[in-house]
């Protein structure tokens, strides 16, 4: 416990600019409701051990340039445990984003629920997590760093709650401590770097990146009131003409040298931040979600690498539509999948669901989303991402019902028929434009159709 940083240290390793906020007073004499014997003389100790009222201290602050209510644990204190009086300061910090209309940044450190209150501590979740709902519905974000460790109801309220996750490196993290969990449990799962790979937490974050990680978080998920414009197409990367056939469409598409969805993201954003998991127990490798900078304007994007898409990536994505939705924030999809993954592995994940989930994040968004097509516009599985009446697509991609050699199979046609089935699915960006499934054919350099 000696070299954890306290709740005020972790505080100035973010910023220098915190001012705290007045602790609701509560009446604390006694061994409090439980009349647990000691219990006084144990708040009294880790009041003199750290110098802190409670497990918590929250307040105003400056992140990166970028004003927030801020809340840090104090481990210290009982184990950064969550009891009464904790719930009294937690629910005042929700309270005070939303008067304020400012985004939540919660440094947490506990190890749960505060046992000599027994059940009254168990109930302060419930107010938390209803504060959490009002301050979400207000519309401020929620950015949680979890410190060492991060279990519990702390974990399981403002943590897990929160709408990007950041984590620091060798962070205990889990809803079981150490002392509760399975004594054969996997060490590894409760690690700030096992929670990344399980889709559970968004990045982890080294102590010395953590103030401007924040501080640029602070910035692209800054609430705005106003309506978005959309977010502007990307530039083509390839100089490629259109394609004569519709197979030469395929060909070129499914082509390793064309460029994907890496290299659209690294030319558009100045600024990129990932958001990683469905928060479910899985990621998709294949599907690249966050938010980012384009001249100088945040713009949440959802971008296909080329794979087929997994239930974890259709439920990530949905996820972040969402978020940017609430935060008034335009919505950038690249699509690029031969088609949603059938296997069934993903079938058990629940593959349909996962898709309708995106089609329903897509189909109820308030602010534009636009679409650039890059690579294989495959069946649902690429409808899913793709805006209705905003979708644009480049010269080395197209967009089909379903693969044309899955065409000819279903329309029990013989392998040499592919290449004409192609043609008559018209895939070809040119024909999108004739059907008015796109808008433009996006293009680096204005040759001619070949």
């Amino acid at each position: 416990m000696a070299d954890r940083p306290t709740a005020r240290e972790a505080i100035a390793a973010l910023t220098a600019d915190f001012t705290e906020s007045a602790a609701p007073s509560r009446d604390t004499a006694g061994d409090g409701p439980l009349d647990w014997s000691g219990y006084a003389e144990s708040r009294a100790r880790a009041t003199a051990r750290t110098g802190e009222q409670e497990s918590v201290v929250h307040g105003t602050a400056t992140v990166g340039g970028r004003p927030c209510v801020l809340i840090s644990f104090e481990f210290g204190f009982l184990g950064g445990s969550l009891g009464q009086r904790t719930g009294d300061r937690l629910e005042a910090a929700y309270e005070e984003a939303m008067t304020r209309r400012l985004p939540l940044v919660s440094l947490i450190a506990t190890g749960g629920s505060r046992m000599q209150e027994g059940m009254i501590a168990l109930t302060q979740l419930h107010r938390v997590a209803r504060a959490s709902a009002r301050l979400r519905a207000a519309g401020p974000a929620q950015l949680a760093v979890l410190r060492d460790p991060t279990t519990g109801g702390g974990w399981a309220t403002l943590g897990a709650g929160a709408d990007v996750i950041l984590a620091l490196p060798g962070a205990q993290v889990g809803f079981a401590g150490s002392r509760v969990r399975p004594a054969d449990a996997d060490p590894g799962a409760y690690t700030a770097e096992g929670q990344l790979a399980a889709g559970q937490i968004d990045a982890v974050v080294p102590p010395g990146e953590l103030p401007s990680a924040v501080g640029h978080w602070l910035r692209l998920l800054a609430r705005r009131d106003t309506p978005p414009a959309p977010a502007p197409v990307p530039e083509a990367l390839s100089s490629a003409g259109l394609p004569r056939t519709g197979w030469d469409a395929v060909l070129r598409a499914r082509s390793a040298s064309r460029p994907h969805a890496e290299a659209y993201l690294d030319a558009y954003f100045t600024v990129r931040l990932p958001l990683s998991g469905d928060r479910c127990g899985g990621t998709d490798p294949g599907l690249l979600c966050g938010f980012g900078l384009h001249d100088g304007e945040p713009v949440a994007y959802v971008a296909q690498c080329g794979t087929a898409t997994r239930p974890a990536g259709y439920r990530t994505a949905a996820r972040v539509i969402r978020l940017a939705d609430r935060l008034g924030v335009p919505v950038l999809t690249l699509v690029d999948t031969p088609g949603a993954a059938n296997d069934a592995a993903a079938e058990r994940a629940g593959a349909g669901a996962a898709i309708a989930d995106a089609f329903a994040a897509t189909a109820a968004a308030r602010v534009p989303i636009t679409t650039l097509v890059i690579g294989e516009g495959g069946s649902g599985g690429a409808l899913a991402l793709a805006a209705p009446g905003n979708t644009h697509v480049t010269a080395d991609s197209y967009f089909s019902v379903i693969a044309p050699e899955l065409a000819a199979a279903i329309l029990k046609r013989s392998p040499d028929q592919v290449h004409a089935t192609a043609g008559q699915l018209r895939l070809r960006p040119q024909d999108l434009v004739d059907l008015g499934v796109a808008r433009s054919v996006v293009r680096r350099d204005p040759p001619g159709a070949d």
